[in-house]
């Protein structure tokens, strides 16, 4: 290239002008000195001209100065012959060898590159790839980056005690080993998803000063048989050159299902891992330092093999957390929203029961995103509350409905509303009514735990069945008929009837259980079991739940029909309001008004629009003040400011 550079670029910085103008300069005899070149690429009678130029200067003694020139392009014959003659050109034969060398030889090179690329660096590649292929993905954590310690875990004081003693046996195992005790190989962390079993483990990475390998039970599992075995003593290997370690597998499920589950043989990959697995764990020593931790929400469909002493042989249980862990862990997510100061979070925590950490800290979330949408500087305690409404049940939907509609959906929610008025009392109370749709539901009469609910009696069951029952029986009594939105709560009352007969022994039949023993074929159990249950069982199964669910439908429309004129006013207000809280359904109960202001969306909305009317008004009585003020003109016309 830098050949062809200097053919090209004879002359260097001088004044390039046309060939026909030497040809002039020449004949004026203005030519100093000059070199012809043929140039053989712009084909024949083509030439590069260099030379010096004489051009007139009154300042120099000799009247002339000398400028450089270049010029090409074609030399007839004649004009040729004008250069020769003039005897101030030399002529030069042309090299044409090297560039002709150059011009057939960088094609071919560029052909070889791109070959190169293309081939060659791929199947470089696809080797370093095929002999990676059986590496494990575990990646090993840095604790600079995104540290979680046991402050940031709340709610699960007994697990974190689990846990702890295995950051102590790291930081001295010597202490366990002097007493002749032994810290477990594996610790299998179980319980329901967003309990913070991966949170939990991210803490032990970043209280222990060791090395935290990660990885996912998905990971193991590839089309190829003999990957994920391959993958599984690449991971162990890796643990034992970097002990004292941590091993952490999330949602091992995916690789330590039962064998020998369904149809299928048990010759498959993922079969071929989980055996993999069993050895590596069963041949490691806790005197090596590494310690294998997992995390599942499904341990009914781990291999008995995985879970047994030596291997996974501590299993650390986190559960839903009580209403000390909610408040805890509220406490740990409230630490980066800007709460109001009404905001009370152990309110929020007592009417949140069964609220795994995560669904708490989606709660807070979604109270900030409503309250900026609001355009607030704070979130408020009504924001926390619409976004738990809004988890629960659903977002409220503006959906077009007719008088009829409306007053339909009114009284079938204030049959619920007027029941559970009446019968809620200690463990459930009355949360809120509305007849706005939310999720697949035109109207919701919602009802909070007023504590963590670990069971329930027969008396609260039947009056859950009652509860539901009320809804058809409101419909009933306001219109003389009745529609299918009862559908859901006929068949959650007729759940829980047949419940309380088949499995919980709460009827005439004894305390026997007569539930059903099918399994799912996808949990690794067995396709099905036979009943063992005679026909005259059966039906009296069958007569036992209609039984209780024709009792509680009784006993709902006796409690409507003595209270009719408070069902009409929950209805009404239903009807005006649109939403009521469980407070305002109350006092209906007890005082036959509402006594107590009623907070809902069509209320802020009057309230937002009235607040936006008297701006207006304000605005225009500024304005006419102002027009007052201005004194008027001479000949009587307003005066212009």
């Amino acid at each position: 290239m830098a050949v062809l550079w200097y053919q090209t670029d004879k002359g260097g910085d001088a004044n390039e002008i046309p060939m026909y103008d030497v040809v002039v300069a020449t004949e004026e005899g203005r030519i100093e000195k000059g070199k012809i070149y043929p140039n053989p690429n712009g084909g024949n009678n083509y030439y590069d001209v260099i030379g010096e130029l004489r051009v007139p200067d009154d300042t120099v003694e000799s009247g002339y100065r000398l400028v450089p020139f270049k010029a090409d392009g074609k030399l007839v014959d004649d004009q040729y012959e004008i250069l020769q003659k003039s005897k101030k050109f030399e002529e030069n034969e042309s090299n044409t060898f090297l560039p002709q060398l150059l011009a057939g030889l960088i094609p071919f090179l560029l052909v070889i590159g791109i070959l190169y690329f293309l081939f060659v660096r791929q199947l470089r590649m696809a080797g370093r790839g095929a002999l990676s292929f059986g590496k494990s993905k575990a990646k090993l954590l840095t604790r600079d980056k995104d540290k979680v310690t046991f402050n940031e875990v709340a709610g699960c004081d007994e697990a974190k005690e689990e846990v702890s003693e295995v950051i102590d046996f790291l930081k001295d195992p010597k202490k366990f080993q002097r007493m002749g005790g032994k810290i477990p190989k594996g610790i299998l962390m179980v319980g329901p998803p967003g309990t913070g079993k991966t949170l939990l483990a991210k803490a032990v990475a970043g209280e222990a000063e060791v090395p935290f390998f990660s990885i996912s039970g998905s990971d193991f599992v590839e089309m190829f048989v003999g990957v994920g075995a391959s993958r599984v003593r690449d991971m162990f290997e890796q643990g034992r050159k970097s002990a004292p370690c941590l091993i952490f597998i999330d949602e091992i499920d995916a690789v330590g299902r039962q064998r020998g589950a369904g149809l299928g043989g048990g010759n498959d990959e993922r079969e071929q891992t989980l055996n993999s697995l069993l050895v590596e764990m069963d041949g490691f020593d806790t005197t090596e330092g590494v310690i294998i931790m997992a995390a599942t929400n499904r341990p009914d469909v781990l291999d008995k093999a995985l879970l047994r002493p030596g291997r996974f042989d501590r299993e650390v249980v986190i559960g839903l957390p009580d209403l000390k862990g909610r408040e805890e862990i509220l406490k740990v997510h409230a630490k980066r929203i800007k709460l109001s100061e009404d905001v009370n979070l152990e309110d929020i925590a007592r009417s949140s029961p069964g609220f795994a950490g995560a669904d708490l800290a989606n709660l807070l979330n979604e109270g900030a995103l409503m309250a900026a949408r609001k355009n607030k500087k704070q979130v408020e305690m009504i924001d926390i509350y619409e976004a738990k409404d809004k988890i629960s049940f659903g977002r409220e939907r503006r959906q077009l409905m007719d008088e009829e509609d409306k007053r339909m959906t009114a009284f079938h929610e204030a049959g619920h509303a007027l029941i559970a008025a009446l019968l809620y009392k200690k463990k459930i109370k009355l949360h809120k009514v509305t007849i706005i749709p939310r999720g697949r539901a035109l109207g919701l009469t919602m009802s909070t735990a007023t504590k963590d609910i670990l069971g329930q009696s027969k008396k609260e069951l039947v009056d859950d069945i009652c509860m539901a029952m009320g809804g058809r029986i409101g419909e009933e009594v306001e219109t003389g008929d009745f529609s299918n939105g009862a559908a859901m709560d006929i068949k959650q009352a007729t759940n829980i009837a047949r419940h309380m007969v088949c499995d919980w022994g709460m009827s005439p039949l004894g305390p026997i259980a007569f539930g059903d023993n099918e399994e799912h074929l996808f949990l690794g159990r067995e396709i099905s079991k036979t009943h063992n249950l005679s026909e005259e069982t059966a039906k009296r199964i069958d007569e036992e739940v209609s039984r209780i669910v024709t009792t509680q439908f009784d006993r709902a429309q006796k409690l409507i029909e003595e209270n009719r004129e408070a069902l009409t006013k929950i209805a009404e207000a239903l009807l005006e309001f649109e939403t009521i809280e469980g407070k305002h359904v109350q006092e209906i109960v007890e005082h036959g008004e509402i006594r107590s202001e009623v907070v809902s969306t069509k209320t802020e909305e009057l309230k937002r629009k009235q607040e936006e009317a008297a701006e207006e008004d304000s605005e225009e009585k500024k304005a006419s003040d102002k027009n007052e003020d201005i004194p008027p003109a001479v000949d009587g016309a307003q005066a212009m400011a």
